[in-house]
């Protein structure tokens, strides 16, 4: 996707992470990078609309103080939050935001604007929540097999070019919920895990084949894939989940699952997101 990095900004200090976290990835990838601020109605006097004009120069100016020769364009409109962001995402290469804000990005990881957001805009959605000072040089990305994951696994390699960094493709198996009743269920259990991490060290492989020139590795856990992928940001600059896919990783946005997440994500998450056919 040719088009621009959106980030939404409020004046909050995570709202101040995003802009910096979209800066350096439109400085990385070679991209312009559209700051987009929406002033609530409450705002809808002189003062309200000095504030928000003040909010958005101010996030201009931070993004050009992490490069200056990054194009950026700034957008001031009004109207619902939600529905602006995704009526952007159609045309952005991806769409990021702070984790939490003031006004209308308040609660953006616990509340309904998540939902709203990652469940409907078009492409990745990157959730920032405060400035990270240590790279790692590596991408998590979760994989399940599905084709949602596949998108999440293109938008990391991308990543990872930009970036100069490794790719951890992480397989979460969650063990079924069943009565222990001796050595055949356990038995039964340990193949099904192997044969889950056989299919995933088969997607890896194909991976690497496609895209030689970046270090792709992959790594099976039997465990919850909240954890699993949270304890793994320890180590990452940045998680990637599809918006939907299979076995752990269905809910991963939509529900509980993601929220868990990216509440307790240590590094910025992208939740990508199929496009519509034009």
């Amino acid at each position: 996707m040719a088009g621009p990095i959106v980030v939404g900004v409020d004046g909050s200090d995570p709202s101040h992470a995003a802009v910096e976290w979209a800066a350096a990835d439109a400085r990385d990838r070679r991209l312009p990078l559209k700051i987009l601020h929406v002033c609530e109605q409450w705002r809808d006097d002189l003062d309200g609309r000095k504030y928000c004009a003040g909010v958005l120069e101010a996030a201009a100016g931070r993004a050009r103080e992490i490069d200056a020769g990054i194009a950026v364009e700034t957008e001031l409109t009004g109207g619902n939050v939600v529905d602006t962001l995704i009526a952007r995402s159609a045309s952005a290469d991806s769409t990021v935001l702070g984790s939490r804000g003031m006004g209308g990005f308040a609660g953006l990881l616990l509340g309904s604007v998540t939902m709203g957001v990652a469940g409907h805009a078009q492409g990745p959605v990157v959730v920032v929540r405060s400035p990270t000072a240590t790279r790692h040089d590596q991408i998590v990305v979760g994989d399940d097999g599905s084709d949602t994951a596949r998108e999440a696994m293109l938008y990391s390699v991308e990543q990872a070019r930009a970036r100069r960094a490794r790719i951890v493709a992480l397989h979460a198996w969650q063990q079924p919920l069943v009565s222990a009743y001796g050595v055949e269920i356990a038995g039964l259990l340990a193949e099904a895990f192997e044969e889950e991490c056989h299919a995933a060290r088969e997607r890896v492989a194909a991976w690497r084949e496609q895209h030689p020139d970046v270090e792709i590795t992959g790594r099976q856990v039997a465990e919850h894939p909240v954890p699993a992928l949270a304890d793994a940001s320890a180590s990452a600059d940045l998680v990637v989940v599809g918006s939907r896919g299979l076995g752990g990783f269905a809910s991963a946005v939509l529900g509980s699952v993601g929220h868990g997440l990216l509440h307790h994500a240590e590094c910025p998450v992208a939740v990508v997101r199929p496009r519509q056919a034009r």
